[in-house]
């Protein structure tokens, strides 16, 4: 199960339009990856949230584009439910200014901070270079995967 909310001031940022074909594209990215029954919270908000997260839970006092948590192991699902993986918050306002930056659509900016946040909480890291190369990659699969037509194709882990 997937779940989209926006809060805060980025309520007026984000097209209906553009939050349906998110919520579409990340659908398949989940069956793609292997976790279509999973459960994931992606949330929509603002620079101000995201510093005051990433302060609290990194502590790191700045805001960044996006943050993952992950509920794997820590909350166990009932019988018959998809796993819950956790939640990934996105500041609307930096994908906005990013999106602008590397003259693409909102869309296409929110597609990249969500699923690199999915791949957070799958377990994948881009601490050392090689980690880089194998998260980013298998990041890149999936977002052409989640463009695709047609029936969803596995996207095997690296």
């Amino acid at each position: 199960m997937l779940s989209l909310s926006v809060r805060g001031a980025a309520r007026h940022l984000v097209p209906d339009a553009v939050r349906r074909q998110l919520r579409r594209r990340m659908a398949r990215v989940l069956r793609a990856a292997g976790v279509g029954e999973a459960e994931v919270c992606i949330s929509l908000t603002d620079d101000a949230e995201l510093r005051e997260l990433n302060r609290r839970f990194a502590g790191e006092d700045h805001a960044t584009d996006v943050l993952s948590f992950s509920q794997r192991g820590v909350c166990p699902s009932p019988p018959g439910e998809g796993e819950l993986l956790g939640d990934i918050v996105i500041s609307l306002e930096a994908a906005v200014r990013q999106a602008a930056a590397a003259g693409h659509p909102l869309s296409e900016e929110l597609l990249h901070l969500a699923v690199h946040g999915l791949c957070h909480l799958l377990g994948y890291d881009h601490a050392t270079p090689d980690e880089e190369r194998v998260m980013f990659g298998h990041e890149a699969r999936l977002r052409a995967e989640a463009r695709r037509g047609g029936p969803v194709r596995a996207v095997p882990p690296p």
